[in-house]
């Protein structure tokens, strides 16, 4: 069954832009999709109307049979507490601690310290910085900061996980590196959508492979059928 559907799905911008046109687009539970591109094809585009970020000129977007779509911007927050959102800039609060900034979401929904305490633990154990919960940001590499963005994201264990460029400023080691959490976060069942232009990384990864151009949807690669990405 589809975990998430695009169905005629259009964005334009108000400047005139056409984004996006023509999306349909479906994605099972526990898949690991990338969307790949050249700068200006629409995937940050696609990625943000998943997470309501933006919303759809025309078409419906569904996420767990919510229609994003039509979510209230006064309840966008519910949805969102459902995704999990890592970017290509960390967005790290810098006086705050590893342990501090990974628990912060979760304090704000008000749940009781022992449960953010075992919430949080675990989030940083999966992604192996367990050991570095009282540094702070300045004092981790690119790939630590990207790790404790990915443990914030999946603190609250949600059902998608949605990645707009993660390794977009980190080195070919440490973007494996990374994309080796992801990938774990996957196998435990995490529907996975990831926004790159990493060229060596989808090469690598064998996933399934969504290759945008002009705001269309013009290939479809299914897992491990892709062989090469070329794009700029």
């Amino acid at each position: 069954m589809e975990f998430i559907k695009f169905r005629d799905v259009e964005k334009t911008y108000k400047n005139g832009v056409n984004a996006v046109y023509d999306m349909n687009l479906e994605i099972k539970k526990g898949e690991f999709v990338f969307i790949i591109g050249a700068s200006g094809s629409g995937k940050s585009t696609l990625i943000k109307m998943l997470y309501r970020e933006e919303k759809p000129s025309k078409g419906e977007i569904y996420v767990g049979g919510v229609n994003v779509a039509k979510v209230k911007n006064s309840k966008v927050y519910k949805l969102r507490r459902k995704i999990g959102i890592v970017f290509q800039d960390y967005k790290l609060l810098p006086k705050l601690t590893v342990y501090e900034n990974v628990a912060f979401a979760l304090e704000i929904y008000g749940l009781p310290t022992e449960e953010v305490r075992k919430k949080v633990l675990k989030a940083l154990d999966l992604v192996g910085l367990k050991s570095r919960t009282k540094s702070y940001p300045d004092q981790l590499s690119g790939g630590e900061q990207q790790r404790v963005a990915i443990a914030r994201a999946i603190v609250n264990s949600p059902k998608l996980l949605i990645c707009d460029e993660p390794t977009g400023n980190l080195d070919p080691d440490t973007s494996l590196e990374v994309m080796k959490v992801i990938e774990k976060i996957n196998d435990l069942g995490t529907t996975i959508v990831m926004a790159t232009h990493d060229r060596e990384m989808v090469n690598k990864m064998k996933k399934r492979v969504v290759l945008l151009d002009n705001g269309k949807l013009v290939k479809d690669y299914e897992k491990g059928s892709y062989s090469s990405y070329e794009s700029n």
